[in-house]
């Protein structure tokens, strides 16, 4: 067994859950001065990826918000092999919400595959496979 940092390169971006998504994305690009990536469907809900440098933010709609100071859902880790982040994950008898891997086909260009573990504090630790 390895830590799972041997099975991802790096931060992919950290997931916010947004009360308004068009206000949203107009505070972060207008106010802020992120970029605008890209816009999904995932479902009838939209999803945006805010960047600044190294940060991406994955905020979207369809779920309500908390509003509160700890409104960040979730860390994701890029993952190239998610097949062999899985596999570790569950050898290092991880705490995971899936049963299987999961997939979006509809973000990026051909999808992505992930799964998401608890951590000690139940903040979600995502490991997320862009195809």
């Amino acid at each position: 067994m390895k830590p799972m940092t041997a099975f991802t390169t790096d931060l992919q971006h950290s997931g916010m859950i947004a009360w308004d998504l068009d206000e949203t994305i107009k505070f972060y690009t207008e106010k802020m001065g992120f970029e605008l990536v890209d816009t999904f469907f995932n479902g009838g809900n939209r999803c945006a990826f805010l960047r600044y440098g190294h940060l991406t933010i994955e905020t979207w709609e369809g779920e309500t918000a908390p509003m509160t100071t700890g409104a960040i859902n979730h860390w994701a880790l890029d993952a190239p092999d998610i097949e062999a982040a899985w596999a570790n994950a569950k050898a290092l008898n991880l705490n995971i919400k899936e049963k299987e891997i999961q997939s979006i086909p509809s973000f990026w260009d051909h999808g992505i595959r992930y799964f998401n573990i608890w951590g000690p504090n139940k903040e979600t630790i995502e490991f997320c496979q862009i195809l």
